[in-house]
């Protein structure tokens, strides 16, 4: 599946302002009205650009099968994690890979401050990793979005839900509230393999207040 995902930043809601700010952690309102958990489907196999990563970027993806762990959603680890996906978001300029880099797909990391969605997922990710947060409950995550796209976002689990990062939006959702059609993500106990998302789908409430 193509990715397609260089649009701008969705505008920025009332809760996004209070969210990316750190100001609070996930209520226990919004954990009672949300499918917290994604369902996970078979292994599949992992996307061309992955792979492709993996050539160029090699002793990031020699690594050994690590058991799975979810993130404690503390009021800190709940700012470090705003303040690093508002940080990307502002500091990416969106561009194709085709501009960018004249050809189709390619996952890099976007050091010279140009990228698409999965560039924005790979900064955040290895960011996050540089904070001491753990691998396995940083998982690189294929969706469709609204239009139908392909796109690339940062699944972060956590105790209180699976959290979405996302070029789009400056808000970080519970999965469940993003409207993405969800298809596959890395494993939580080893990046390298990729396990397909279930067809579930919840009835998404707003959560007002983080």
């Amino acid at each position: 599946m193509q990715i397609n995902c260089t649009r701008l930043l969705a505008p920025v809601l009332t809760s996004a302002v209070l969210l990316t700010a750190g100001l609070a952690t996930p209520t226990a309102k919004a954990a009672s009205d949300q499918q917290l958990y994604i369902t996970l489907g078979a292994p599949t196999r992992p996307p061309i650009g992955w792979s492709d990563f993996c050539i160029e970027y090699s002793p990031e993806c020699e690594t050994k099968p690590l058991e799975a762990r979810d993130v404690v959603m503390t009021p800190k680890a709940w700012r470090d994690l705003s303040r690093i996906n508002k940080w990307v978001n502002e500091s990416v300029w969106p561009i194709t890979d085709m501009d960018h880099w004249g050809v189709v797909e390619r996952w890099n990391y976007p050091d010279d401050g140009y990228g698409d969605c999965e560039d924005y997922v790979l900064l955040k990710r290895k960011m996050l990793l540089q904070a001491a947060w753990p691998r396995q409950a940083l998982l690189i995550t294929v969706v469709r979005d609204h239009n139908g796209d392909g796109h690339a976002v940062l699944t972060v689990k956590t105790d209180k839900g699976e959290f979405i990062l996302d070029n789009q939006n400056p808000e970080i959702l519970l999965w469940s509230e993003t409207g993405y059609h969800f298809v596959k993500r890395q494993s939580q106990t080893d990046p390298n393999n990729w396990i397909a998302l279930g067809e579930q789908r919840p009835n998404i409430a707003t959560a007002t207040s983080r």
